[in-house]
C-alpha cells in the first residue's frame, strides 16, 4: 500500500480524500474543505452564471469557460492563503497563544460592584424596585 506524500499539518486524512467531491480533489485543497453542495455551486453555478450573462448578451460566450476557471483560482488561492496562516500560528510560541486567549476571552459577568458601597459617600444601593416619580398635576 503506497502513501500519498503529504505534509504533516494537512487537515484531510488520507482516507477521507476519497471521499471528498471531485472539484476539492482536482484543485489539491487542504485547508479549505467544501462540501458537495458548495462544490456543486463553484463549478455548476458558475457555469450557470456565465451562461446566464452570455444569454442577457452582458458577456461574450468565452465567458462560460473562463468564469469557472477564475473561481477555481480564487478557491485555490483562498486554500493558500489559509496555508500561510496556518503555518504563521505554528511559529507563534505557545505562551503568546495562551496571553492571546486570554485577552480575547469575553468578561460578561465577571464585573464586581463593591467599589460602589465604600467609594461614593451617601449613596444606598437596594434590591427593592424604585417608585416611578411623581408628576406635578397642573389643576392645582
Amino acid at each position: 500500500m503506497t502513501r500519498a506524500n503529504r505534509p504533516a499539518w494537512a487537515t484531510i486524512g488520507v482516507n477521507e480524500e476519497r471521499y471528498r467531491p471531485l472539484y476539492a480533489r482536482l484543485l489539491n485543497l487542504r485547508f479549505v474543505n467544501p462540501g458537495g453542495v458548495l462544490c456543486f455551486l463553484f463549478f455548476e453555478g458558475a457555469i450557470a452564471l456565465a451562461v446566464l450573462l452570455a444569454l442577457a448578451e452582458l458577456v461574450s460566450w468565452w465567458a462560460v469557460l473562463v468564469l469557472p476557471a477564475v473561481v477555481a483560482a480564487m478557491v485555490k488561492l483562498n486554500d493558500m492563503v489559509a496555508a500561510i496562516v496556518v503555518r504563521s500560528a505554528a511559529l507563534v510560541p505557545e505562551q503568546e497563544r495562551d496571553r492571546f486567549r486570554r485577552q480575547m476571552e469575553p468578561v460578561v459577568g465577571r464585573a464586581r460592584v463593591e467599589w460602589v458601597s465604600h467609594s461614593v459617600p451617601g449613596v444606598v444601593i437596594t434590591a427593592d424596585p424604585v417608585p416611578p416619580p411623581r408628576r406635578a398635576d397642573r389643576s392645582d
